[in-house]
């Protein structure tokens, strides 16, 4: 997974985005060393499904490297806290501050907080789930505003589409998951070209948790719950992880 990261983020590195995009973040190369953590500790746990999101967040991933990155559930739940340095050409606006960052990342809050409720540990997590991006590059406007890669012009988009599609594919083979789950339509629509023509491979979608959708904000990880629920997967009851330990 590493080899397939440092591979992907080689070739994106020829791609240029004209404006209203000014600045390209890409975390898989200057915060490699938690995102190295975070496939080497949990990239082979034997999971049965990939969720997979669109691509990172400004106080995400983009300051953590790894999906979904909230840094506090990052530290503390995952355990990884790693150096990352400043990218070469940073936004004032957004800045990259790594573990130090104070931001809340409210999408990752509340993916891994559901994951920690549930599950109780990163390990049995894992060993049901795993968690990846379609595309590892966070691009933003010169407001500092995210622009997200399903608005990018055609010709910039495809490129970019294809080679994450490809890398997804790979990245679904080497994990040998029989469930694809796109977080939000965007990514289910990649995870279907994807995983087309993988023999016993299925692909839904569940609800995505960012605060920007009025549906998440109306108690997402139940909702997310129920809907994995549907497509079939055996998961442990919310809160059962705490009466476990308890």
């Amino acid at each position: 997974l590493v080899a397939l990261s440092d591979r992907l983020d080689a070739e994106l590195a020829d791609l240029r985005f004209a404006p209203p995009v000014t600045h390209v973040y890409r975390p898989l190369r200057y915060a490699r060393a938690p995102h190295a953590a975070y496939l080497q500790r949990f990239g082979g746990l034997g999971a049965e499904a990939l969720l997979v999101g669109m691509n990172p967040g400004p106080w995400g991933m983009a300051q953590t490297g790894v999906p979904f990155g909230a840094v506090h559930r990052v530290r503390d739940w995952l355990g990884i806290d790693a150096p990352v340095e400043a990218p070469s050409d940073m936004h004032p606006k957004r800045p990259v501050e790594g573990f130090a960052c104070a931001r809340r990342e409210v999408s990752g809050d509340r993916l891994w907080g559901w994951a920690a409720d549930v599950f109780g540990t990163p390990e049995r997590f894992f060993r049901q789930f795993f968690v990846h991006n379609h595309c590892p590059l966070l691009f933003l406007e010169a407001s500092g505003r995210n622009r997200t890669p399903d608005k990018l012009p055609r010709a910039e988009r495809e490129s970019l589409r294809d080679r994450c599609d490809q890398a997804l594919r790979e990245v679904i083979e080497w994990t040998n998951v029989r469930w694809v789950i796109g977080v939000g339509q965007y990514a289910e629509t990649r995870a279907r070209a994807a995983a087309e023509g993988l023999d016993g491979v299925r692909v839904g979608r569940i609800l995505h948790p960012s605060p920007a959708s009025p549906a998440a904000n109306r108690g997402w990880a139940e909702q997310a719950h129920r809907q994995l629920c549907a497509l079939g997967l055996d998961l442990p009851s919310p809160g059962a992880a705490g009466e476990t330990a308890s």
